[in-house]
């Protein structure tokens, strides 16, 4: 019988004030007397379910990980580990490591049944890499790792490749939670062509129907700026520049990298700050023409930039 049992079962009494009044620290699992502090016991087994409230309807119970959509089995697969040995170390037998290592080849093949599932797993894979190297979060590799499932439950994947297909679900991803990433930035990181990655793209877009937002070119100015390295003063008036255009009505249509660009390179001129077109242009993955035609529609739509060559 536990020492917790016997507090629920009998009333103890403290050896040194005769007192019958406890304290449990929740924390540090001791039960210590409220008179004179004196500890009881210590490391008491906390019986409770573990439990993560959100709200106050809401009953979390959970006893393990949570699902994750990012793993093809979700997370619920089972792992046989490589060692031959048992739970204290002992080597095993011979004929018992020949029939675990059977156990080992059938539970992997078990785990990818069929092509789907091969191709899935690859898939996801290559979502964990490029996580890693574009910095993205995993909220955006779970819708990523969600659109691939719609994606090869219709059967897009079939005749397009699985790095374009993977690819276009992360664009997509961004673009849905406003994370400014292009398609430029995840080929380069995929190792594919760009047009891959925008042919997979416009059938998920037809097929699955998203309803994905317009870009911001706001939030691509910071993104740019820090590339280049220009001063808060500079970033600020390329925000202004940005938003008297939106109000203007000429942004619309427009790709939001070579507007952030052009309001970067306007900017500049305007706070005297040395930075050329063809240095924005290699920040922001666009070219000098694309920046000077926009430019263009600045001085002569806006009429506030006179100044910018």
């Amino acid at each position: 019988m536990t020492i917790l049992q016997k507090i629920e079962e009998t009333e103890l009494i403290c050896n040194n004030c005769n007192k019958s009044r406890f304290i449990t620290d929740d924390v540090t699992g001791e039960i210590a007397c409220s008179s004179c502090g004196c500890v009881l016991s210590g490391n008491t087994e906390d019986r409770g379910a573990e439990r993560r409230i959100f709200s106050d309807k809401s009953d979390s119970t959970r006893t393990g990980p949570g699902l994750s959509l990012k793993m093809h089995d979700r997370g619920l697969n089972t792992v046989i580990g490589t060692l031959n040995q048992d739970s204290v170390g002992k080597p095993l037998s011979t004929h018992t490591a020949q029939i675990f290592g059977r156990l080992r080849k059938w539970d992997s093949r078990s785990q990818t049944k069929s092509s789907a599932d091969r191709s899935l797993r690859n898939a996801l894979q290559e979502l964990g890499k490029v996580q890693s190297k574009l910095g993205l979060s995993d909220t955006v590799i779970e819708r990523a790792s969600l659109f691939y499932r719609k994606a090869s439950e219709k059967n897009l994947v079939r005749g397009r490749t699985v790095k374009g297909m993977a690819a276009a679900c992360l664009y997509a991803s961004c673009r849905d939670l406003g994370h400014t990433r292009t398609l430029t930035e995840i080929a380069e990181q995929v190792q594919i062509q760009r047009k891959d990655i925008a042919r997979s793209y416009r059938s998920l877009f037809r097929e699955l129907g998203f309803a994905v937002s317009i870009a911001d070119p706001i939030k691509s100015i910071s993104k740019i700026a820090s590339k280049i390295g220009i001063t808060e003063k500079t970033v600020r008036k390329a925000v202004h520049i940005v938003d008297t255009a939106q109000d203007a009505g000429i942004v619309a249509g427009k790709n939001p990298e070579i507007i952030a660009a052009a309001a970067i390179y306007a900017a500049c001129v305007i706070t005297g700050e040395t930075k050329s077109q063809v240095e924005i242009a290699l920040a922001s993955g666009t070219s000098t023409v694309s920046i000077r035609n926009r430019i263009l529609d600045f001085k002569t739509k806006l009429g506030l930039f006179s100044t910018v060559n």
